[in-house]
Parts: structure tokens; C-alpha cells; sequence
């Protein structure tokens, strides 16, 4: 099997672009997975899509080119394993605030002796014909990202990301911003500040910074970059379907 490209960018610190899914219809997978991203996410843990809604979707991203990820809806052992088990290449694991919450996403991702993840046949190993490489190669492909959401994670940053296992680490700017005390002001001061003591330490341990660019433009993108993050959300399905049909509108009105 070959390895997970996505893993090996995070692991080389190499600029990844994706996106994130929040409608969870296979069509959508399917038109994002063919404009050319290198990896879509998808959001189980803000949206109604459940593991079967999240296998449908890696359905309509497969043999087109992306990776297909998911944020699972909390840090739950279960949770984890049955997204990896329906197709996932690997997890954004939310709300991850110290050292021992990491370990256990870590754990819930990795196979025996390195982790929990129980053994089964399923989608990832081809409904068991390839059950034996797969199970070889697992620990290796599976990428694991922990969300920094709050304080205590951006104050606990160093030795979330000294957790063996930990591939990055991605911000979630609307809920540090909250946990700031100032809800969706993503570029005040504080929280910008809060975002670049994440992607330093990021570099410091030799691992990926990534975050998500909810509203992308090219300025907001050049930051990003130019700030040390590598693994990048530009908007989401949603925000491309709004800004699509308010621009349209607006056009033919004009």
C-alpha cells in the first residue's frame, strides 16, 4: 500500500492545501475532490454527518486525487476508530487541551502495541483480502491532528506536541477567539498572537502548524503561510456555495 502523502507532508513540514466538508452528500466529495486539493476534511464533529455519512462521502473522494480526512466529533476511542475503519486517512481530533488528551487520540489511531485501535475487516483493508498489509502499514498512514482551541491547549502547546504520534497540530481560530473572551474577532491581537506562539512552537518540535482560513482570500493565505503554517483549510463547502450564489445574484441584479 502506498503511504499516505498528506502524513508525509506533516511529517516533512511541506505546504498541504485542503478544505473542509460540511454538506454530507457524496456530490459534494466528488466536485471539491476534482478541483484539485490535496486533502478534504470532513466536519463530524459541527455538522449531522455520522459515520455512515462520512463513508459516503470518502466514496465520492476515492481515485480522485485528495486524502480524505475527518474531524471526528470528539475525542472518543470509538469515534476515531470508525471513521479510520470507513475510509479516513487519518483524524483532526477537537478540543485536545493537554498532553494526556493527545495521547489518547493518538492511542484510539494506532494499532497494537502502539495504540488501542481494535482489529476488524472493513473499507481500509478491502474488506479483509488485504487485512494483513493493512494491519502492517496502518501505525505508518494513519495522520494524526489535534485541534488547539483554548488557552489552556495554546499554553500547553509544547507538550502536546511532544506526544509521540502527534503529526500537527491545527488552530481553530473562531474557538480561540471565543475562549479569549472576544467570539470571532480572529484578528485581534491577542488571538493572532495566541496563533503564532502555536505555529513557533510548531517549529521548535519540528512538526506542522495548520490552520483554517475560513473566509480565504490571498492576503489571508500569504499570512498564513508566511506565519509557519503548512497545513492550510482555504474556506469550506458551505462558504464556497454562499460567496458562489451571493456573487452570482448580485451580478445578474447589477
Amino acid at each position: 500500500m502506498d503511504r499516505n502523502p498528506v502524513r508525509l507532508a506533516l511529517l516533512a513540514r511541506e505546504l498541504t492545501l485542503g478544505t473542509w466538508v460540511q454538506i454530507g452528500h457524496a456530490a459534494v466529495a466528488e466536485i471539491l475532490a476534482g478541483a484539485g486539493f490535496d486533502w478534504l476534511a470532513v466536519d463530524c464533529e459541527h455538522t449531522d454527518i455520522d459515520v455512515d455519512g462520512f463513508a459516503r462521502l470518502a466514496r465520492g473522494m476515492y481515485g480522485r486525487g485528495p486524502v480524505p480526512l475527518a474531524r471526528v466529533r470528539e475525542n472518543d476511542t470509538l469515534a476515531i476508530r470508525q471513521v479510520l475503519d470507513a475510509g479516513a486517512e487519518g483524524v483532526i481530533v477537537p478540543m485536545v487541551d493537554t498532553a494526556e488528551e493527545a495521547r489518547r487520540a493518538v492511542a484510539a489511531a494506532k494499532y497494537p502495541p502502539e495504540g488501542v485501535r481494535g482489529f476488524s475487516f472493513s473499507r481500509m483493508n478491502n474488506w479483509g483480502v488485504d487485512f494483513d498489509e493493512y494491519a502492517r502499514t496502518a501505525n505508518d498512514r494513519v495522520a494524526v491532528v489535534v485541534m488547539v482551541e483554548t488557552k489552556q491547549a495554546v499554553q500547553n502547546v509544547d507538550v502536546i506536541l511532544g506526544v509521540q504520534g502527534v503529526d500537527g497540530i491545527v488552530l481553530g481560530p473562531y474557538d480561540l477567539s471565543g475562549s479569549y473572551g472576544m467570539p470571532g474577532r480572529t484578528d485581534d491581537p491577542v488571538v493572532r498572537g495566541a496563533c503564532e506562539r502555536v505555529a513557533e512552537a510548531c517549529a521548535r518540535a519540528g512538526k506542522s502548524a495548520g490552520i483554517h482560513v475560513v473566509l480565504p482570500d490571498p492576503e489571508a493565505i500569504r499570512r498564513a503561510v508566511a506565519g509557519g503554517f503548512t497545513f492550510v483549510a482555504v474556506g469550506m463547502d458551505t462558504v464556497f456555495l454562499s460567496e458562489a450564489a451571493r456573487a452570482a445574484l448580485k451580478a445578474a441584479r447589477s
